[in-house]
């Protein structure tokens, strides 16, 4: 075996168990709220779960970041796999007693053992040189856009034999996963780069504080909190909309998800990489949320089903445009030496959006019917453009397709 084979062996063992992981993931996503609405028909609850699951993600993140960094990745990503299987055992059997307290007990489990994605992202890190770290952070990104793509249809395929049979597979999954990292997976880390860092999950908001302390990122920093609240919340609400206007089942919703996964993939895979040198990001971002705002409204009137699949393949087109050229430019106007704690910052608010996000599309569907969260999504995606417009105004003069953000001095 040559010596470049070896060095990307891990690499490819990372991706597999990342690919398997969202696989199982992605299986329940869309199926939660039919396991909960079977105990309680309220949205709110179904936001409330969603939002729970993204709370015990953002407190757990940094404790197993900095566990990692103690006693190396292996054991982190190994554990977390492990109580992965754990958690969707444990839904699966609180769907077949009918317990909601058990279900939140499995969601909240879940969601602390799915905090393993900055160990992965640090996986990556120490086996790469600089130049070879974005193409393999990369390749991370297409398994969870493969997982996301298939699992949701597997769950669906299987909700036809109980909707307890997809979250017992998925924790099937996840333990064969188990004992394949148990094998195939090296170490990362050797003991002489390791350190000992604060376990507090508070330290993610020095994060965000850094991160919104740099003047020039702040309206894009808003731009992407406002997103994520609008996407958060639909994301878990959709079963619900669609089960109340169209009569669809688990199956239905599975196959649709795995429709939007394909429209994300391809959006990454082949739009990105050849509209980015004509446009540049500020338009690239102006134009996906444009089409992000004006097809959740029109997906709040659609009075047929089929036109979900134009409306809502257009919103991950969308998506898909803004939020990496959004990304791309909060790192480089962050200034050298202080990506990580840009980006950090930016994903910390991600974590709140995906927190404040599900329980209030659940409420205004209680409140005001399935279109509501649907509205006051095109109004955040709306206030998000209004913001970014606002960041980038004097580069969108310029009509230039690049754009290099002025990087203030650090406070």
């Amino acid at each position: 075996m040559s010596a470049p084979l070896r060095r990307s062996s891990p690499l490819l063992i990372v991706f597999l168990c990342v690919l398997i992981d969202m696989l199982g993931y992605s299986m329940i996503v869309p199926l939660l709220p039919f396991i909960v609405h079977e105990q309680s028909e309220s949205a709110l609850m179904v936001g409330m779960l969603s939002a729970l699951y993204a709370l015990m993600q953002l407190l757990a993140a940094p404790v197993l970041g900095a566990l990692s960094d103690r006693i190396g990745r292996r054991p982190v990503l190994i554990g977390s796999l492990l109580a992965s299987s754990g958690a969707y055992a444990l839904l699966g059997i609180a769907g077949m007693v009918g317990s909601l307290p058990l279900i939140g007990l499995a969601v909240a489990w879940g969601g602390a053992a799915g905090a393993s994605i900055p160990t992965v992202q640090a996986y990556i890190s120490d086996r790469c040189k600089p130049c070879e770290r974005t193409r393999s952070l990369g390749l991370v990104g297409a398994a969870f856009g493969i997982g996301l793509m298939v699992g949701p249809a597997a769950g669906g395929l299987l909700s036809v034999y109980g909707l307890n049979v997809p979250a017992l597979a998925a924790g099937l999954l996840a333990l064969l996963n188990t004992l394949f990292a148990l094998f195939m997976l090296p170490e990362s880390l050797p003991l002489e780069r390791r350190m000992r860092r604060s376990l507090s999950p508070l330290s993610i908001a020095g994060q965000i504080g850094y991160a919104v302390a740099l003047p020039n990122l702040r309206p894009l920093l808003l731009a992407v909190f406002l997103l994520n609240l609008a996407f958060a919340g639909l994301q878990s609400n959709f079963p619900i909309f669609s089960s109340e206007r169209f009569g669809w089942d688990p199956l239905n919703n599975g196959v649709f998800f795995a429709f939007v996964g394909f429209c994300g993939v391809f959006t990454q895979a082949f739009l990105v990489g050849r509209l980015l040198p004509r446009f540049g990001e500020p338009l690239l971002i102006v134009g996906g949320l444009s089409l992000m705002s004006l097809s959740l409204s029109l997906t709040a009137l659609a009075a047929k089903a089929w036109m979900l699949f134009p409306l809502i393949g257009l919103m991950a087109l969308g998506l898909g445009l803004a939020l990496p050229s959004l990304t791309s430019l909060i790192a480089g106007g962050a200034g050298e030496g202080r990506q990580g704690a840009a980006l950090g910052g930016m994903q910390a608010l991600l974590s709140l959006a995906l927190i404040f996000g599900p329980p209030l599309a659940g409420m205004l569907f209680d409140l005001y019917g399935p279109s509501a969260p649907y509205l006051s999504g095109s109004f955040l995606t709306a206030g998000s453009l209004a913001a970014a417009v606002f960041g980038l105004w004097a580069v969108l003069r310029q009509g230039r397709p690049k754009c290099p953000l002025h990087v203030d001095q650090q406070p």
